[in-house]
């Protein structure tokens, strides 16, 4: 943090010199914002969306009233370049900001402030926009936009390798700590805490987007495992397979996954079929047995005595 002794009410605002996209996938709906900085918890200011309406990234000085107040008026159903020039409009600040918002049509508003400190400036295009401040070099911003036009995958993934040409190109001078990545549906929900597909942070790291890397995999492997509950509540048993395994390739290391595949696969009649991942689970940690042993009398694991018993005792 840092005093600005000239602004209005010689307020606080946290640094958030940093490189962000926010962007839309126009065969899905879904919309995402992911950033990097070199700053603590940057996720915690600069990356806001919600279902249906829209995503923000707000940094550089940051005024982290953008965020909601952005979100507001696009549910309200204000272009973002609406909202955006109503915020500046009221902001005495607006020359140390750096903001971008998208909604759910894929509209684009972007404004970097000429107090920003260089190499620091934008670049939008269709249903997105890169921005970026205090970079090593005035590429960066340049090398996400290219990036995110040609690569391939799921939104979340287009994000992930837009930040990485980013830290490729140089990225903040003074470094990386810290990223976040937050995605949400194109449909609206009743709620705004609905519709998130991805919400993940890296607060403090000597390698931030590798580890936002990671944990993308770790996100993308319980969506899965919650793809296949849902296919199984609907009776697609097949399908429901076919998701709990891709959760198990995405994330081996992650003992829980198989455990609930098993309890599942033992709950739909499949008891043979679920003893060996039991089995490869309960060696891996016997606290698993003892959990498992809990579930019944919790009403969240229906199968026989019997077959319980079996179970218990591979």
């Amino acid at each position: 943090m840092r005093v600005l002794s000239k602004d209005a009410s010689n307020r606080r605002f946290p640094f958030a010199h940093t490189f962000s996209i926010v962007a839309r996938d126009p065969r899905s709906g879904q919309m995402g914002v992911a950033v990097q900085s070199h700053w603590f918890a940057t996720g915690s200011m600069v990356t806001w969306g919600e279902a249906g309406v829209g995503v923000a990234a707000t940094q550089s000085m940051v005024e982290v009233s953008y965020g909601p107040l952005g979100l507001a008026g696009m549910r309200q159903g204000h272009t973002p370049q609406q909202v955006l020039t109503g915020l500046l409009q009221k902001d005495e600040g607006r020359d140390l900001r750096q903001v971008a918002l998208l909604d759910a049509n894929g509209n684009v508003a972007t404004h970097t402030g000429a107090r920003c400190i260089a190499e620091a400036d934008h670049e939008t295009g269709e249903q997105f926009s890169t921005q970026a401040n205090m970079m090593l070099k005035n590429t960066v911003w340049h090398a996400m936009a290219e990036t995110f036009k040609t690569a391939k995958g799921d939104l979340s993934e287009r994000l992930m390798q837009a930040l990485e040409a980013a830290q490729s190109e140089g990225g903040d001078i003074r470094g990386k700590q810290s990223a976040a990545m937050l995605v949400v549906e194109g449909q609206k929900y009743p709620n705004p805490w609905q519709g998130i597909l991805v919400d993940i942070r890296v607060d403090d790291h000597p390698e931030p987007l590798v580890e936002l890397r990671r944990l993308l995999k770790v996100n993308n492997a319980y969506q899965s495992m919650n793809a296949g509950d849902a296919f199984l509540a609907d009776g697609k048993v097949e399908q429901a397979f076919e998701a709990y395994n891709r959760a198990a390739r995405l994330a081996p290391e992650i003992i829980e996954l198989p455990f609930w595949q098993a309890v599942t696969l033992a709950e739909s009649g499949k008891v043979e079929e679920s003893l060996p991942i039991f089995k490869r689970v309960f060696e891996d940690d016997e606290n698993w047995r003892v959990l498992l042993a809990r579930l019944p009398k919790a009403g969240l694991f229906k199968v026989s005595e019997a077959d319980c018993q079996r179970i218990l005792h591979i």
